[in-house]
């Protein structure tokens, strides 16, 4: 285990149990940001204790979160930091949200880790090392029929928005079953095999970074509704490899303003 897994592991695991002891608080306070998405005290203590971690061991390294502003790399180095994707759900006693933490070097993702700490779930990955859920070697379903396939997502709109004829949009009509299990909670049912495509049609920097190397050393994909392998494109889409392929196959023909 690289030094760099290791602390992004031990920083994921004292976060969450930091958001333990707020979860189920009937007096947690909620706050609203600008852009009117909830916040929380835990969101900011944990994205805080995570900084001050990764600053001590590497301090040229650039830091990247959700709740603070950013730290520049000096160094080509950049973590990138959700204290708890999924607050909505953390607000609500729901225990799917997730701490997560990844790591970009030299503009290409070299890790995520993803800890669920009322499940007692983690997962991690390493480029070239696989995918890991408590230590325990995980991997993308084989289904590759729609109607076999179970299909997640986040935002309602995915069910409410009129047809758009965009291949990842038609999956919620085509596919087996359809659920809302969502947020990072949604990515790593794929990456273990439990779902075959999880969809979020908004999505930040921080909510792709730890998600993206753990799905892709699972055995499966992700891309954005333009089918690029970026943290800062439109949406993100998570997939096993026979029906990531043919998304990514009929999203390269479509005709879409503005790509």
């Amino acid at each position: 285990m690289t030094p760099d897994l290791q602390l992004a592991l031990d920083m994921a695991e004292q976060a969450g149990k930091l958001t333990l002891g707020y979860f189920g608080r009937k007096s947690l306070q909620v706050f609203s940001k600008r852009d009117a998405t909830p916040v929380t005290e835990a969101d900011r203590k944990a994205e805080e204790l995570i900084r001050k971690g990764i600053a001590a061991r590497f301090p040229q390294d650039g830091l990247f979160g959700e709740e603070f502003d950013e730290r520049p790399s000096g160094n080509g180095r950049r973590w990138i930091i959700d204290p708890i994707d999924g607050t909505r759900a953390f607000i609500h006693g729901v225990p799917l949200y997730g701490v997560m933490i990844g790591l970009e070097v030299d503009g290409r993702l070299r890790l995520g880790v993803i800890n669920f700490p009322v499940l007692g779930q983690l997962y991690h990955a390493e480029s070239g090392c696989g995918a890991f859920m408590n230590g325990s070697s995980i991997g993308v379903s084989e289904i590759s029929e729609p109607g076999d396939a179970t299909v997640l997502f986040t935002e309602r709109e995915y069910l409410l928005d009129p047809p758009s004829g965009h291949p990842v949009d038609r999956l919620r009509t085509e596919a087996g079953l359809v659920r809302g299990w969502g947020d990072c909670y949604g990515h790593m049912l794929v990456a273990s095999g439990r779902a075959e495509v999880s969809v979020d049609k908004v999505m930040s920097p921080w909510d792709c970074a730890a998600v993206i190397p753990i799905v892709t050393e699972a055995g499966g994909c992700c891309f954005d509704y333009y089918g690029r392998a970026v943290i800062d494109g439109v949406g993100l889409v998570s997939a096993n490899q026979p029906l990531g392929r043919s998304l990514l196959s009929a999203i390269g023909g479509l005709e879409v303003e503005g790509r």
